[in-house]
């Protein structure tokens, strides 16, 4: 059994949709409706549309949607139970702890448990004389024993059983830890743990659960990984988190510090920078772009100084622009990170280091001025077309202008060239999107994510079904009518057909359609096409007459049992059903 659907009402009802969002991302009010920058992907022109009325939101970028439930799953990364207790919780509601299935629920509970306890252990044993070793090495990287306490940091023994044997003694089974990937399973089946001899980082969320763990190697042995850390778990995913951001949230409101390992945050929190934050054991991604996108207004990116810190440091800069914020790129002397900076330098040395960092234009013109020769003719005309290309990829008009100054009075070229030549490079690339425009039309791809892929070739009769569900979620008093006259089995899509019998269900049982009573029986992205559906432009005429020719339309394919793939026969369908289209307006 499900939560009882007045319990689902209730908490809904309490937790007004725009107040909860808005506690996630700024939101602006277009009409009755509100917008905003979608939190799911990025995108600098907002298309997330929050919808009071009947308590929605839908994403015309994403295409995800939902209700508050699914919104707080989405961001928290949690299961559905979890959701609903926490949005309870949030409005003071008593959840019935009976009537449903919470096992998901109750393996993450247990999953924080067993790694707050292993945080613990691993801790003890760093503090204990056994972990003398480790003591020294976290010495010996400047930290102090307050910061060692403060991160929880602590490292684990050099043997195969330490931490199961203690865990198992705390009334954990083997198949718990394994599921929380604090341990490691043989071929033949037998369980050992998997940090051994390591110094242990605690990845804690912003609720301040321990929700995983990166173990650095002890000593240089090559033939062991640098660094191993959690894998994915019911309660964490490296490319969802940060590392040090449960400290760093409440002091990053107008400036975010993104570094590329642990110890470089750490540094950076005792030298008195408690808003840095690092990536954990991963390439930067786009879900991290966008929770720091939550939590600030600006990030400097402060990666290493070599090589490969400027090449992660251009892919941050990508991921990160879409997400609306300001970036400002922090350069280090040659062959260095915030961790050796700060130990041979003030924090007041990083602190001027910081205020000189750039912007992420001016990065990618002093890094396009590396690659030729100055002191060239050619090498100026080839850096001058650089600039111009990196320029007409840039919206800020204040920006453009400055830069276009700048350019101009360093290398002696007049403004109007090289706004000329931004110029040219726009109308190319204007070009370059409205042929891929018309591809895409002339081809008529359908995308591998397609929520409903059946369409394909039962266009029409999609049509008539997404109407219909509109109709009725819209005028529950119309259900009696479409059952009369269609089943499920009418449907020619699944997708379809399922939400329809959702939705019948949901009518039989209560006056009204809530979007929140379909609890966790579709995916966010098909409750983002519910959704949708829910809050297009109703049918306020004719509502009889477009039910009859939706009804015509499934009936009608039905019984001519098209193959979609035969063009003869579907063009020769279209033309029979021509009459339909106007009841079937609404794409």
């Amino acid at each position: 059994m499900a939560i009882p659907g007045a319990v689902i009402e209730e908490i809904k009802y309490r937790n007004d949709i725009e107040s909860v969002i808005s506690s996630y991302i700024s939101l602006k009010r277009r009409g009755k409706n509100l917008i905003g920058l979608c939190p799911f992907h990025g995108e600098k022109t907002p298309s997330f549309t929050i919808y009071p009325e009947n308590g929605s939101f839908y994403c015309f970028g994403c295409k995800v949607g939902g209700d508050v439930f699914t919104f707080v799953k989405m961001i928290e990364n949690l299961d559905y139970i979890e959701t609903v207790k926490l949005l309870a919780d949030r409005a003071g509601v008593s959840v019935p702890e009976n009537g449903y299935d919470d096992s998901l629920h109750r393996l993450r509970n247990t999953i924080y448990e067993i790694n707050r306890e292993t945080a613990r252990f691993y801790h003890s044993y760093l503090m204990s004389e056994k972990g003398k070793w480790a003591q020294e090495y976290y010495l010996s990287r400047g930290l102090s024993l307050k910061t060692v306490k403060a991160f929880g940091l602590g490292a684990a023994p050099d043997e195969w059983d330490a931490l199961s044997k203690h865990l198992r003694s705390k009334g954990y089974s083997f198949e718990d830890m394994y599921q929380a990937n604090v341990v490691s399973k043989s071929q033949k089946g037998s369980y050992f743990d998997r940090f051994r001899k390591r110094i242990m980082f605690p990845i804690i969320n912003i609720r301040g659960n321990v929700v995983g763990f990166s173990g650095r190697r002890f000593g240089e042995d090559k033939n062991e990984a640098k660094y191993i850390n959690t894998g994915d778990t019911p309660v964490y995913k490296k490319s969802q988190n940060l590392f040090a951001l449960n400290i760093a949230k409440a002091n990053c409101a107008n400036q975010l510090l993104l570094v590329e390992g642990n110890l470089d945050a750490i540094s950076l929190h005792q030298a008195g920078f408690n808003n840095a934050v690092a990536p954990l054991g991963t390439a930067f991604t786009e879900e991290q772009a966008q929770l720091i996108s939550r939590y600030t207004e600006e990030v400097v990116i402060c990666f290493d100084s070599d090589e490969a810190g400027k090449i992660a440091t251009k892919k941050a800069m990508n991921l990160l622009s879409k997400t609306g914020i300001s970036i400002k790129i922090m350069k280090l002397p040659e062959g260095k990170d915030p961790d050796e900076f700060l130990k041979k330098n003030s924090p007041e040395a990083f602190a001027k280091l910081l205020e000189g960092a750039v912007s992420d234009i001016e990065f990618k013109l002093l890094d396009a001025a590396d690659s030729v020769n100055p002191n060239s003719d050619e090498g100026k005309i080839k850096y001058l077309k650089n600039a111009a290309e990196i320029l007409s990829k840039t919206n800020d008009p204040i920006e453009v202008e400055y830069y276009i100054t700048k350019l101009s009075s360093q290398y002696g070229m007049s403004k109007s060239a090289i706004i000329s030549k931004i110029a040219q490079l726009k109308q190319q690339e204007k070009k370059k999107e409205h042929k891929r425009e018309i591809s895409k039309v002339v081809n008529d791809t359908f995308d591998r994510k397609e929520i409903n892929p059946e369409r394909r070739g039962n266009e029409l009769a999609e049509k008539a079904e997404r109407t219909i569900l509109s109709v009725v979620m819209n005028h529950p008093d119309k259900l009696k009518e479409v059952t009369e006259n269609i089943n499920e089995e009418s449907f020619i899509t699944s997708l379809n057909r399922r939400i329809f019998s959702a939705i019948k269900e949901i009518l039989n049982n209560n006056q009204f359609f809530d979007i929140s009573l379909l609890g966790d029986r579709f995916s966010p992205e098909e409750l983002g096409f519910i959704s949708r559906l829910l809050n297009e432009e109703k049918v306020r005429e004719n509502i009889n007459v477009v039910l009859r020719d939706c009804f015509k339309v499934l009936r009608d394919e039905k019984e001519l049992n098209i193959n979609p793939e035969s063009t003869d026969e579907w063009e020769k369908l279209m033309k029979k059903l021509q009459i339909t289209k106007r009841g079937t307006k609404n794409e």
